[in-house]
């Protein structure tokens, strides 16, 4: 590599935009193909509607898998593009392509044997476990398209290409969005295939966003040389230091809500929909911010990487910065709008009135969440994944869940609400004080 790449030259507000705002607005595409996806959905019926928001722990936690690794991969990538070692960044891509590869098969077993389990343990209701299993076997079986298409997005995105990832994702949310009512409602001849067409909508949707992905990645992308897979143990080791503790801090948060259904459940299926409503909406203040933690990741491990310490700290600040605005947008809506946002999901007068409260309490949590999730992102550019994970245990594990078993035992349901916000207080608290103590000292004074 003879000419510098833009992440150690450009000025880092105007880069962290430029990387940034494609991936944001993918990222909208993705929350409004979700809310989409839900809307078509509800208008079957609630139970529907139930069943899909049951199946968000498991799509939570392979997508979580597939950003995790590919949160790994553009660490390293962009690491070795920052030292200018071009064989390097093709063997991490050609070792993340094998993992992809490999976390498809394990996703393809796990639906066709352990569906019906999951459903059984969180709901008596027949009609809800039939739902959900028709739903849930098709996206988990047919995984490996988003695997794919978030590594070859991440491959784009590590190289400074955020645009051409953007185009990736959008084109596989508009092709899910096209498809929901066709294949949900059997329009233009298409057979009527309910839940069961709002599965295959997402699994087509994602296949052709990855082979766009791997098209612009081989005619546009020169710096990844995508020359065909490879297994060299010590480069998956790296790759996994820094995405296992990202996918067991996603994986965890869907643990989490599997739990936190069941905790819900205990006061009615209503209020399992009234959480999943609230998962599905907030994804418009939290996908923008993963978009901006996407954009800081290459810029923040490529000027470690160059020894430039002033820019990866001058990134980081203009990054909570630009959160923290996100987050006081959302924080707006919720309270202004809750009862809009949940009719978007056709909701019953009980899921307004279980629904709306909801909103208002956890959104009060936003300001704390987007501080954590840049300070994860942080740590993971650093390639210190692990203090992401305590961050997350932190907030989850050790408050979050225990708060609201507690808290639902005073038969308030409106109570539980509440532990979301103590959480993310509690998180905050170890993240800007790690940001300070680590993060800081680490990129000022580079290896």
């Amino acid at each position: 590599m003879e000419k510098e790449n833009k992440m150690g030259t450009m000025d880092t507000r105007a880069l962290l935009l430029e990387m940034s705002l494609p991936i944001m607005l993918s990222m909208l595409i993705q929350a409004l193909y979700n809310i989409i996806d839900s809307y078509f959905v509800s208008q079957i019926n609630e139970a529907a509607f139930t069943a899909v928001s049951m199946a968000f722990p498991i799509q939570n936690t392979f997508i979580g898998l597939a950003v995790g690794t590919s949160v790994g991969t553009k660490a390293l990538m962009s690491r070795y593009l920052g030292e200018k070692n071009l064989e390097k960044v093709s063997k991490v891509s050609e070792n993340a392509l094998s993992l992809t590869i490999f976390h498809g098969i394990l996703l393809f077993v796990f639906g066709l044997f352990f569906m019906e389990g999951y459903y059984k343990s969180q709901t008596d209701s027949q009609e809800i476990i039939s739902y959900g299993i028709a739903y849930s076997r098709i996206v988990t079986m047919m995984a490996v398209g988003i695997f794919f298409q978030i590594s070859f997005e991440g491959f784009l995105q590590a190289s400074g290409r955020t645009k051409l990832s953007m185009y990736a994702q959008i084109f596989g949310a508009v092709i899910n969005i096209i498809l929901d009512p066709l294949l949900i409602f059997g329009y233009f001849g298409l057979p009527k295939m309910g839940v069961r067409g709002a599965a295959l909508a997402t699994v087509i949707g994602q296949v052709l966003g990855a082979i766009l992905g791997f098209i612009l990645n081989k005619k546009k992308n020169p710096e990844v040389r995508l020359k065909g897979l490879d297994l060299d143990f010590k480069i998956i080791g790296e790759i996994y230091k820094i995405a296992i503790p990202s996918v067991v801090l996603i994986t965890m948060t869907s643990t989490v809500i599997y739990f936190l259904n069941m905790i819900l459940g205990s006061f009615s299926p209503t209020a399992v929909a009234a959480l999943g409503a609230y998962y599905k909406v907030q994804s418009f203040v939290f996908m923008p911010v993963f978009g901006l933690n996407n954009g800081m990741i290459p810029i923040i491990a490529y000027n470690y990487g160059a020894k430039k310490p002033k820019r990866a700290l001058d990134t980081i600040s203009f990054a909570i910065k630009l959160a923290l605005a996100i987050a006081c947008l959302g924080f707006l809506i919720f309270q202004i709008f809750p009862e809009k946002l949940l009719k978007i999901f056709n909701a019953s007068d009980q899921l307004l009135d279980l629904g709306i409260p909801a909103l208002r309490i956890i959104s009060t949590s936003f300001f704390f969440v987007v501080i954590n999730f840049v300070a994860n992102a942080v740590f993971q550019a650093l390639g210190n994944g692990v203090l992401a994970l305590v961050s997350s245990l932190l907030r989850q594990v050790v408050v979050l869940l225990p708060a609201a078993y507690f808290l639902s035992l005073s038969g308030n349901l409106n109570l539980i609400w509440l532990a979301f916000p103590l959480s993310e207080l509690v998180g905050f608290i170890f993240s800007t004080y790690k940001l300070k103590t680590y993060a800081t000292y680490k990129i000022s004074n580079p290896l």
